[in-house]
């Protein structure tokens, strides 16, 4: 089995209903084994039009899953939620990114691992270095923790 990041965003609806319920329903997924879940932060949207906070979290799991069959299911847990995408990072009852996959990089139609963006988004990282602070970013090569460090720090507005 390897590890898999993955992170959960949820700003419509009963938004932490909607992030416990996603984790349910990705313990149930056969080879898939629950390592630690993060807690849940509340967050500014980033990017997108104007729409409500999010709460997001991220799982570290185990898996025997492919990265592409990880997104299959995770799309249909997303469909099953109640997941409408109209507008690009607009409002939704549940978002399920695969964030990292056993150290691989993936950039293909479907699918790029790692998250392009994650390493510029606190509401990824934050949550991210709190479970595995330590694992190191494929591309970038550092650990989540400093790029939560260097990219809170480069947002820190001087007085």
């Amino acid at each position: 089995m390897v590890h898999v990041y993955i992170g959960l965003g949820s700003n419509l609806g009963d938004r932490e209903r909607n992030l416990r319920s996603a984790y349910g329903h990705i313990t149930t997924i056969k080879d898939m084994q629950p390592v630690r879940l993060s807690r849940f932060y509340e967050t500014a949207p980033s990017g997108g039009p104007p729409q409500p906070m999010f709460l997001n979290a991220v799982i570290d799991m185990k898996t025997l899953l492919s990265p592409h069959q990880l997104l299959e299911r995770f799309q249909h847990i997303e469909n099953l939620m109640g997941r409408v995408r109209t507008v690009k990072w607009g409002p939704r009852t549940i978002d399920i990114d695969i964030l990292l996959y056993a150290g691989i990089i993936i950039d293909d139609e479907q699918l790029k691992i790692p998250h392009p963006l994650m390493h510029l988004r606190l509401f990824v990282l934050e949550p991210f270095a709190e479970i595995a602070p330590d694992v190191v970013h494929p591309v970038l090569k550092k650990p989540i923790v400093q790029l939560y460090k260097e990219l809170r720090t480069s947002l820190t507005i001087p007085a």
